[in-house]
C-alpha cells in the first residue's frame, strides 16, 4: 500500500518576492515583535498586492508557520555562516568519510551520513528517504540528492529534489535534522504496532494545505476491524502547531525502527 503524497508544498502558496521579504523581515525582527498582529499585518499586505489578483489568499497562520520553521532551521545550526567553499568539487568530509578504502557509489545511501559521499545521487526508485521542507516544515519524499555542502560551522547540507516537484522547488536542507529514512504506511493488520507516545508521520488536511507532519499518539480507541479494514481511532498532537486531531490509521505512517 503506497503513501499518497500531496501535489503542492505549503511554501508554494507564497510568491518568490514574498519569501524574499519574509527572509529580510526575519533577519531584522526582534523575537518579541513576531506576534499575531505582525503576522496579520504582513498577510494583509501580501493579499492586497496586485500580483495576487486571481490567486488564493494567504492566511496569517501560513505566515506564522513560515516564521516558526525559519526559526527552527536557524536554531538547528551552530551559526548561519557561509559554506566552506564555493568551488564545486571541494568537500570537507565527515569523520565517517576520512577513509578512502571504500569506493563511492551512485546507489541510494544507507544512512544520512552517506549522503555526503559523491557529487550526486540520483534515481532513488525505492524512495528510501524523506526530507523536511524549510518552507512549510512538512516532510516530502526525496527523488534525488543533487549535491552537498558543509558550512563553516561544520553543519552538512544537501540539495534535494522532492518527488513530484521541479527544479524550482529544490531546497538546501540540514542532513542531521531534516533528512531521514522514509516513514512507512501501515496496513490495517499493523495497527497494533502503534502505541501511545509513538512519534508518527501524520497527514494533516486543512483548507489551505494537505501535507505530512510529525505527530505523537495521545490516545487510541481500539475497535473491531471489518471488511473495510481498521476502524480504530487515534488521537494525535502535531509537533509543529500542537493541534490535536482524531484520525484513522490510513492517515498515519510509522517511523522506521532503525
Amino acid at each position: 500500500m503506497g503513501r499518497v503524497r500531496p501535489g503542492k508544498k505549503e511554501g508554494s502558496c507564497f510568491k518568490q518576492s514574498e519569501i524574499e521579504q519574509m527572509e529580510k523581515l526575519f533577519a531584522e525582527a526582534v523575537e518579541q515583535s513576531l506576534n499575531q498582529n505582525f503576522y496579520e499585518k504582513l498577510t494583509k499586505k501580501f493579499n492586497l498586492n496586485a500580483g495576487r489578483s486571481g490567486k488564493a489568499a494567504v492566511q496569517w497562520e501560513q505566515v506564522e508557520n513560515w516564521f516558526k520553521w525559519k526559526k527552527q532551521e536557524m536554531e538547528s545550526k551552530i551559526s548561519s555562516s557561509p559554506i566552506v567553499s564555493t568551488e564545486k568539487d571541494e568537500f570537507v568530509p565527515s569523520n565517517d568519510d576520512q577513509s578512502n578504502s571504500a569506493p563511492e557509489s551512485s546507489s541510494a545511501p544507507e544512512s544520512s551520513s552517506n549522503m555526503l559521499k559523491g557529487e550526486k545521487v540520483q534515481d532513488i526508485s525505492t524512495l528510501e528517504f524523506e526530507a523536511r521542507s524549510t518552507k512549510d516544515g512538512a516532510w516530502y519524499d526525496v527523488e534525488s540528492f543533487l549535491t552537498h555542502r558543509v558550512l563553516h560551522s561544520g553543519e552538512p547540507e544537501v540539495l534535494v529534489r522532492f518527488v513530484g516537484f521541479g527544479a524550482e522547488e529544490d531546497e538546501w536542507v540540514n542532513i542531521k535534522t531534516a533528512v531521514r529514512k522514509r516513514s512507512l504506511p501501515l496496513d490495517p493488520s499493523e495497527c497494533r504496532k502503534v502505541a501511545v507516545g509513538d512519534l508518527v508521520l501524520c497527514f494533516q488536511e486543512r483548507r489551505d494545505h494537505a501535507t505530512y507532519y510529525d505527530a505523537h499518539i495521545l490516545q487510541i480507541q481500539r475497535r473491531a476491524h471489518d471488511i473495510r479494514g481498521c476502524r480504530c481511532i487515534f488521537l494525535i498532537r502535531y509537533d509543529h502547531d500542537q493541534a490535536e486531531e482524531k484520525v484513522p490509521l490510513r492517515r498515519i505512517c510509522r517511523r522506521p525502527t532503525n
